[in-house]
């Protein structure tokens, strides 16, 4: 009976571990991808470094950004995209 007890709790606390990381964590996950892949021309971001620009244009792997009154232009990885802080749709309103 004791040894069906500890088999019952290792099983509840994999479900518990389950349920309150890696669900989340795979979640999280999978709407990064979704706002890094919806990227379009004119939206505003901000890097993981810190730098907010405006996309110019986008390659497969890589998204040039211009930034400050300057108007330099930088290219970056889109992995290195954090979020999206003004759509383009959202700035011409």
């Amino acid at each position: 009976m004791d040894i069906l007890m500890t088999i019952l709790m290792v099983v509840a606390f994999g479900a518990i571990m389950y349920f309150f990381m890696y669900r989340p964590q795979k979640k999280q996950e999978k709407e990064v991808n979704n706002m890094r892949n919806n990227l379009q021309v004119g939206d505003e971001i901000t890097t993981i470094g810190g730098i907010i620009g405006k996309i110019v244009s986008i390659k497969e792997e890589t998204v040039l950004i211009e930034t400050g009154h300057d108007r330099t232009r930088i290219r970056i990885l889109r992995t290195a995209v954090r979020c999206v802080d003004v759509h383009a749709e959202d700035a011409q309103d």
